[in-house]
């Protein structure tokens, strides 16, 4: 089946990912944190951004805001989500590499998400800026 292509043309090329991915900062600050043993509550799945089912239980990124208030456990730092607008084909190759790179570059840590329309980037939420300014400035040079 091919890709729904409905928000715009699938990139695939490294060039045309780097230089297309138009880097957004969202304003939500997000956590990484675990379903509780006893989580059972529905409400926590549907407040979180993302889930995924690894061995130890069901990882989920939260709202800090929402995570504080479902009283999760939290033991790793607030991040920012940063949106790469590009759409970017999930069988490109580079687009990763290249934004972890540059961003290690600079000793800034990143976790990747993809999902079908977009690459999402969290960052540590008080380097947030400086990470955007480093994806611009990737962007950029990718455009030339």
């Amino acid at each position: 089946m091919p890709p729904d292509t409905s928000t715009g043309a699938v990139v695939q090329d490294r060039a045309g990912m780097i230089a297309g991915m138009t880097p957004t900062l969202d304003t939500e600050t997000y956590i990484f944190c675990a379903l509780p043993p006893s989580g059972t509550d529905q409400q926590i799945i549907v407040d979180a951004l993302a889930t995924f089912r690894e061995a130890e239980g069901i990882s989920l990124i939260m709202p800090l805001d929402k995570a504080i208030s479902l009283d999760l456990p939290m033991t790793q730092p607030p991040m920012s989500r940063i949106t790469l607008e590009v759409y970017s084909s999930l069988e490109g190759v580079g687009l990763t590499a290249a934004v972890s790179t540059a961003l290690a570059d600079k000793g800034i840590a990143c976790n990747m998400v993809a999902a079908l329309h977009h690459d999402h980037v969290f960052v540590p939420h008080d380097r947030a800026n400086e990470a955007m300014d480093i994806l611009r400035a990737l962007q950029t040079s990718a455009s030339r």
